[in-house]
């Protein structure tokens, strides 16, 4: 995604009419969290579930104020700021299950050796690092922001969040902050689980944080970058869990081309144009074979690109790096601009024109390092023309990690198809298949993240259930009574007085049903 340093920089905090409860300086932000963290534990699984009900049923009593207000600072409509405040709650309520459920903290008891002798039970869990740092989006105030996935995972694990306010929409930033705020303290929990600090020089200060234990981020490369730096040169390094930028290509086989153009430019146009271009699932490298087949799809597709509406980009630079990035492309040798308008100058509210480019698989693996094998951040994609399996796989193989890729094939494909996918799922953390890169689905099973620069650990996700484990950090009791141990190691009793283990577990490396769970 792209980032808006500048914007940051001049970032004055959110206007006089909007409530300032919770914004504070970086040290007395960092020290309410850090008071906060042990009550936030303690509040166990089932109040930390009714913690995010609650925020989650307050953002959409909220959602029509919040989305006007959003909408005033993103231009994104309406519509879709209400679909995202629906996504945003949903997260919630999905980490509430997630401590429902329980297996997120990995219990694990060993009583014995292979061989079969007993000893004094090890008993392995996964508990909270403390207060976190949390970077929201531009282009997802909701959805990536203050009650975005990092917070909402983070909360779920016991960690207090201190966020940093977007300059894209400061307002709506601190609605949401008064919003989570207000649900907290409803809810028997501090306000302080969520704190927030405003503008560039606190967003470098909050890293170098001693009582902050880690950081999410969603943004530019260079931005995530800098602050990735900065947490490794921390005295005691903290991990940082970046998305950054990605490219995400679209390959089409020969197949699906020849039989289903018309489908092909929908479903491209889609994953180049959602909220005008402005996702980080957006579908940049698009792979065409050469020939009739590709000609039928690309014309189909120029025709959709040229007569798609003109958005207005998120913000001043943003829009500038669009206007310089389609210019920068369109001048490079065998690059060639399919679109009938190209992006001009002018500020902020202008929107600007998508783009379509095209060039061939040999330009793009002859020249790796290009900037055609980086986002550019708006609606604009490059067609690449491909020859046969082996010019594809040439080029693919040149491209960085990226957040998702798709495969667009039909059953005259299968051979190639099945010959692509490893090589497709090497770079991406997420596959897609006959559909749109931007349909990111969000549940137990979701993977956000990649390799550098789509993400700065590729072992993790920023959504679905699995970004709760980002926030932990695992912990073994050995020999230790279980009388003197949390509910969910008193494996077997449970803890609970019902003789029913309060999680899922692994015995002695064997998961097993609750009815055989035995007290170790």
């Amino acid at each position: 995604m792209s980032g808006a340093a500048a914007d940051a920089a001049m970032s004055p905090g959110p206007p006089d009419d909007v409530s300032t409860d919770g914004l504070y300086e970086v040290t007395e932000a960092a020290t309410r969290a850090a008071r906060a963290a042990p009550v936030l534990a303690a509040l166990g699984r089932a109040g930390r579930s009714r913690l995010l009900a609650a925020m989650a049923d307050a953002l959409w009593a909220d959602r029509e104020r919040l989305a006007a207000t959003a909408d005033e600072e993103t231009a994104l409509g309406v519509p879709v700021l209400l679909a995202e405040v629906a996504r945003t709650a949903d997260q919630l309520r999905l980490f509430g299950r997630v401590l429902d459920e329980g297996s997120y903290l990995g219990v694990a008891v060993d009583t014995r050796t292979a061989d079969g002798v007993g000893f004094p039970p090890v008993r392995r869990w996964l508990v909270p690092l403390g207060p976190v740092a949390v970077f929201g989006a531009s282009n997802f105030p909701f959805a990536y922001g203050v009650a975005g996935g990092d917070t909402a995972s983070a909360l779920a694990a016991g960690c207090p969040v201190v966020a940093k306010e977007h300059p894209s929409h400061p307002r709506t930033c601190a609605l949401v902050l008064a919003t989570l705020r207000r649900a907290a303290t409803g809810a028997g929990a501090p306000a302080d689980v969520v704190t927030m600090v405003s503008g560039f020089q606190a967003g470098t200060d909050l890293v170098r944080s001693p009582q902050l234990t880690a950081v999410g981020f969603t943004g530019s490369v260079g931005g995530g970058r800098a602050l990735f730096d900065l947490c490794a040169a921390r005295p005691s390094p903290i991990p940082f869990y970046g998305e950054l930028g990605s490219v995400n290509p679209a390959v089409v086989l020969r197949g699906a081309a020849r039989d289903r153009p018309a489908d092909l430019a929908r479903v491209l146009a889609d994953s180049v144009l959602t909220r005008g271009g402005q996702v980080c699932t957006k579908a940049g490298l698009l792979f065409l074979p050469e020939g009739g087949d590709g000609d039928a799809v690309l014309a189909a597709l120029s025709d959709r690109v040229d007569a798609a509406a003109r958005p207005v980009l998120l913000n001043s630079s943003i829009r500038a790096a669009y206007v310089a990035g389609t210019a920068a492309r369109a001048a490079l040798p065998g690059v060639r601009t399919l679109t009938r308008h190209r992006p001009g100058a002018g500020s902020r509210p202008d929107p600007v024109p998508p783009v379509l480019l095209t060039t061939d698989a040999t330009t793009l693996r002859d020249d790796p390092g290009s900037i055609l094998t980086e986002e550019c951040f708006g609606p604009c994609a490059l067609v690449v023309r491909y020859r046969d399996t082996e010019d594809l796989t040439a080029a693919l193989t040149t491209l960085a990690p990226s957040l998702v890729c798709a495969l667009h094939a039909d059953d005259s494909d299968a051979d190639t198809a099945r010959a692509l996918l490893p090589l497709l799922a090497a770079g991406a953390g997420r596959v897609v298949w006959n559909d749109a890169t931007c349909g990111l689905r969000i549940g137990w099973a979701t993977q956000h993240g990649g390799g550098y620069p789509a993400s700065t650990d590729s072992g993790t996700t920023s959504v679905g259930a699995a970004a709760i484990g980002r926030w932990l950090r695992p912990v073994a009791y050995q020999g230790i009574p279980a009388g003197f141990l949390p509910d969910e190691l008193r494996t077997g009793d449970g803890g609970d007085g019902t003789g029913a283990p309060t999680v899922p577990y692994r015995l002695d490396g064997v998961p097993l049903p609750r009815s055989e769970r035995k007290n170790p």
